[in-house]
């Protein structure tokens, strides 16, 4: 077998091995790297979600839902855009599930992660904006770790190049698969020349999407699934590029890789969204959530729940979410009260035929203020001077009853 050609020294290494064997079960590093990819931006969903006044943990509920509907959909979405590989006439359809052998779609992850993730969100009480929003910079920062797994697997690189981070990429085993093939020495065979490392371009560009939406985010307050969208425009941008430099097998539309079409629609999508809606960011206070045990007054011990004590206090959920407003919220982080319910919080007609409702009310109200010191009971309550006590006994009591009472 004979040696690639001697490559530059500036170049990027690819690894030879992506499975290691830990006895009987296979270690993949592109399972790894999603592993990873998760926990990062589950860390950063639960960090944004406790600065909206979501309950500690409720990420973990989220991501039950969310992971495995995501990674359905990316399966999905890479059989249906590539059935040829498993319907067509040398294809095997049973591969269709053999998900640890890759092909996963992002599109369909994002679509099955978001499906997961609004079921999740029902069940807690959380509006799916909230959650939407604070996953919005972890996103693809766990998509900028994960392409690291097509770096372990020396795929999804783009064409030649010169440049001195061109990568190098290995020839792989069809018969041992995540080695290298290896010539009559022993050694790794490499591709002929350098390639664009597009899965480092991607991982670059998506770890300046997620600064890009902090930073908007912080500076406009980004609400009602804004910051989302924004980290959509800003991933799919970057993908339709990034896309066009690829150079492995995919289906093409008019001459034009699909994940590029792909990527330009949901790009306009994602920005009619943004500049339609409008609205401020949204908080949220617990709704029936239990009270704190209160000890006994007088200190008394034999009172107290020592079991209880050992076990430690154990956070419970509410039972849902109040949006509020951002001063709203401030105010019952620091006080600890809950504000009262304003119809404009929930905005929509029901808040207008609300508001309309209480101002009625209120003028109701008004009115009937004005008119009781004139003729109302206040005048019967009023005490005769003139009048003995036992006058007023004998006119029924010793005093009209309490109106508050």
């Amino acid at each position: 077998m004979t040696l690639a050609p001697m490559t530059p020294l500036a170049a990027l290494p690819s690894p030879s091995t992506a499975v290691w064997q830990l006895g009987p079960v296979p270690i993949r590093a592109y399972a790894l790297c999603i592993i990873v990819g998760i926990v990062v931006a589950c860390v950063v969903t639960e960090y944004r979600l406790r600065r909206r006044g979501v309950a500690p943990g409720a990420v973990l509920d989220i991501a039950v839902w969310a992971v495995p509907a995501g990674i359905i959909g990316a399966r999905i979405y890479h059989v249906i855009t590539s059935p040829e590989k498993y319907f067509g006439a040398d294809g095997q359809p049973l591969k269709a599930f053999a998900i640890w052998e890759g092909g996963l779609g992002i599109w369909g992850a994002v679509a099955g992660g978001a499906v997961g993730a609004w079921f999740a969100a029902r069940q807690l009480g959380i509006p799916f904006a909230v959650v939407a929003d604070a996953l919005a910079p972890g996103l693809p920062l766990a998509q900028a770790v994960g392409r690291f797994g097509n770096w372990f697997n020396n795929e999804l690189f783009g064409g030649r190049t010169s440049l001195p981070w061109g990568l190098q990429v290995h020839v792989m085993d069809p018969d041992n698969p995540g080695h290298a093939l290896r010539d009559d020495a022993g050694k790794p065979v490499l591709e002929p020349g350098l390639y664009h490392p597009t899965f480092l371009y991607e991982a670059l560009w998506n770890i300046g999407v997620a600064a890009l939406v902090l930073v908007l985010d912080r500076k406009l307050r980004l609400g009602r699934g804004r910051a989302f969208a924004l980290y959509v425009m800003g991933y799919t941008a970057g993908r339709f590029w990034i896309e066009l430099m690829r150079t492995d097998e995919a289906n093409h539309i008019l001459g034009v890789r699909l994940n590029v079409w792909t990527a330009a629609l949901v790009f306009l999508g994602a920005l009619v969204y943004f500049l339609r809606v409008r609205g401020p960011r949204e908080y949220l206070i617990p709704v029936g959530e239990p009270a704190a045990p209160v000890p006994p007054a007088g200190g008394d011990v034999s009172q107290v729940d020592l079991s209880a004590r050992e076990a430690g206090a154990r956070p419970v959920a509410p039972e849902g979410y109040r949006v509020v407003t951002e001063e709203q919220f401030r105010a019952y982080r620091e006080t600890g009260e809950v504000p009262a319910e304003e119809p404009a919080a929930t905005g929509g007609a029901d808040a207008d035929e609300a508001a309309e409702a209480g101002s009625e009310e209120a003028a109701t109200g008004a009115d009937a203020a004005e008119r009781e010191p004139a003729d109302g009971p206040a005048d019967e309550a009023r005490p005769d001077p003139d009048r003995t006590d036992d006058d007023r006994a004998g006119a029924g009591g010793a005093r009209p009853a309490d109106r508050d009472s």
